[in-house]
């Protein structure tokens, strides 16, 4: 009798995870009685680009190759539709449910109710606190704030600007990847806040990732502190909304703006001068291992995956994936299109093609 294990392995942060099995021990695994099934509910396509337009694509390839059945849905941002189309894939009989919760109170009510049905469950991108995913699949999101951090002093070094004044503009506190990316930033620029450095123009979490409460928010803070020179916008989207107001009040390269998500607006941006950098975050990496781990427990087995996370909500350590994000500045854009996350054709439109030539991006 033998029993099967599985590990996955990630090699390097722009490879593909590819999914490994062994044979070893004296116990059977129970044999597989349905036909496998995964379900997938994306968050939104409003607070990012990237969700439909990089993880529906590359989950679905994934899933093609590997040939599963499967249902990708989005929940565009309604906490009610989020669980109904999650009691719809149980009752659908999928066996594998993965999703990006909205929050972790709505995501944990799915992910128990998920287990409860004998459905396996793994939390995609953003970690559900005191929920039961049994896996975690994301990016060192910790890390991806440090960038930006660091990304924001360079930027401004090069300014040469004394004692600049820096707003911050964290995305929604009710997503545990944005607590995490301010984690990152402010390990970066608080002890510059604390030693004189820099100073603080404004602290401000945005509801829900919204932009259009971004911009408003953003011009409040400009309104009453003329003097900001710097923007850390915790995401592209963040970042193109400050863009917009800054470009409203004839400032626009004037001021260092960070963002995160490396999407065709936000590299755009980058190549125009409006905005400092972004964080490329390998998005085809992040779902192939997604999906190698999904269809391997949907076909009964339990990947070793190596590390874990912390949730401090419910005191556990989640079996996580956790791959390893990119800064991008003008002078590396190239590297996101090379990569093929983005096309010449999607990236080189408008005023924006001379620099796309400038900077060897044909």
């Amino acid at each position: 009798m033998r029993r099967s294990t599985a590990a996955l392995v990630v090699a390097g942060p722009l490879a593909a995870a590819t999914m490994a099995t062994t044979l070893s021990g004296c116990t059977a695994a129970p044999p597989q009685t349905t036909r496998p099934k995964i379900g997938v509910i994306l968050p939104d396509s409003k607070s990012s680009a990237r969700w439909e337009t990089a993880d529906r694509r590359y989950l679905e390839a994934a899933f093609r190759a590997a040939g599963v059945a499967y249902d990708i849905q989005n929940a565009q941002n309604d906490k009610q539709q989020f669980s109904t189309i999650a009691d719809q894939m149980i009752t659908n009989g999928v066996t594998v449910l993965m999703i990006v919760n909205l929050d972790s109170g709505t995501g944990k009510a799915v992910l128990d109710k998920a287990r409860s049905q004998g459905v396996a469950t793994i939390d995609y991108d953003r970690l559900t606190l005191g929920g039961s995913a049994a896996y975690h699949v994301s990016f060192d999101n910790v890390t991806v704030g440090r960038l930006q951090g660091e990304g924001l002093v360079r930027c401004l070094s090069e300014q040469r600007l004394a004692r600049p004044t820096i707003a911050e503009l964290n995305g929604s506190q009710t997503d545990n990847n944005a607590t995490l990316f301010k984690q990152g930033y402010d390990s970066v620029l608080e002890p510059r806040f604390r030693s004189g450095e820099y100073v603080k123009g404004g602290d401000q979490w945005i509801p829900e990732w919204d932009n259009v409460q971004g911009a408003v928010i953003f011009e409040q803070l400009l309104t009453s502190n003329r003097d900001i020179s710097g923007v850390l916008a915790a995401n592209d989207g963040l970042a193109n909304a400050v863009i917009s107001v800054l470009r409203k009040n004839r400032l626009d390269g004037k001021v260092v703006v960070t963002g995160q998500d490396a999407t065709a607006q936000g590299l755009q941006n980058v190549l125009m001068g409006d905005q400092c950098m972004t964080v490329y975050k390998a998005v085809k990496q992040e779902a192939d291992a997604a999906a190698g781990l999904a269809v391997a427990l949907a076909r009964g087995e339990r990947p070793s995956v190596g590390q874990t996370v912390h949730d401090p909500t419910g005191d556990r350590d989640v079996p996580a994936i956790l791959l390893a994000p990119r800064a991008i500045y003008a002078d590396n854009v190239k590297d996101v299109v090379d990569d093929g996350y983005v096309t010449v054709a999607e990236l080189c439109t408008g005023t924006v093609a001379a620099r796309c030539a400038a900077a060897g991006i044909r």
